[in-house]
């Protein structure tokens, strides 16, 4: 099972990436470093990035990629507001006892986040 606000790989595609920088790293602690005309991400603790942002510009509508694996959906969606997102899908439990939710960031792209069910 992967760490807390972690993901595999993912990516982000906004027209404003400064704007996804300053939202994305209070929210789940990531860094980040430009390679080029991408700009990689690296999760705390992590030794190497899992993912990047991409400048869309004008030309390709805002996308996000991606599901988050955190400790505690429910703040996690409430502190996504609080940094000028919007929750999309409240919290809910699935009958498997995973806890999801989606969110947008202020760009627009919608992403999730979840929870596995208690005692995994």
């Amino acid at each position: 099972m992967s760490a807390a606000n972690t993901v595999s790989w993912f990516e982000i595609g906004a027209p404003d990436v400064e704007a996804a920088k300053a939202f994305y790293g209070p929210l789940f602690g990531w860094s980040f470093a430009p390679d080029g005309t991408y700009t990689m991400i690296t999760a705390p603790g992590a030794d190497r990035p899992s993912g990047g942002i991409f400048n869309t510009g004008a030309n390709i509508p805002p996308y996000a990629v991606f599901v988050v694996q955190v400790p505690d959906v429910a703040a996690t969606a409430a502190r996504s507001e609080e940094l000028g997102g919007k929750v999309v899908v409240a919290p809910m439990t699935l009958e498997d006892g995973m806890v999801i939710a989606y969110v947008t960031d202020p760009n627009g792209s919608m992403f999730s986040l979840f929870s596995p069910r208690s005692g995994r």
